[in-house]
């Protein structure tokens, strides 16, 4: 119990990266936050503007035997849409595009092998944008961003399909194995 590891995956609002990997065995934890961009300590108002660097993103805890890397990448890749480099769905700007930050050489690799896999799957015919990157300070983002989900059940499920995110996963990647 004591093999834990951290993954980071930038999805777009992060709002809706939680509830994927939440609650799942060998899942220890799930923060909202701002990681990849170039000041310290951001908040929502800076990083919103599209002018920190930061991405939006979710910082999993797990330990890798209850539940492999492989797998929270495998649960990643059909959260988003991996073609889009101009944000992810109705969230535009640079602080809601897709990225893979790596912990170590070994998540690394099996990014890019999870990457190639989706450039080769013959699923899009727009190249996939997803960026894999080193790991960067993460900033825990306000609480009210924390397990939003939970907190606003109504609200998580009107942005989920006014945003267009549960309609183009629908399409891209649950329709087409």
């Amino acid at each position: 119990m004591n093999n834990k590891e951290i993954a980071t995956f930038a999805g777009g609002c992060f709002w809706c990266m939680v509830k994927p990997f939440d609650e799942l065995p060998g899942i220890h934890g799930i923060v909202s936050g701002y990681t990849g961009g170039h000041i310290e300590n951001p908040t929502y108002e800076q990083i919103k503007t599209g002018e920190t660097g930061h991405f939006e993103a979710v910082q999993i805890t797990f330990d890798p035997e209850m539940f492999p890397y492989q797998k929270l990448l495998d649960l990643y890749w059909p959260q988003i849409d991996p073609t889009d480099d101009g944000g992810q769905f109705i969230d535009r700007g640079s602080q809601y595009r897709t990225a893979i930050f790596y912990h170590s050489e070994e998540q690394k690799i099996a990014a890019e092998n999870s990457r190639l896999k989706v450039e080769e799957s013959g699923k899009f015919n727009k190249p996939i944008v997803t960026e894999i990157l080193p790991s960067k300070p993460f900033y825990k983002a306000e609480e009210y961003h924390q397990d939003f989900y939970k907190k606003n059940p109504k609200a998580y499920k009107e942005e989920r399909e006014t945003s267009g995110r549960d309609t183009f996963i629908e399409k891209n990647w649950k329709s087409k194995n």
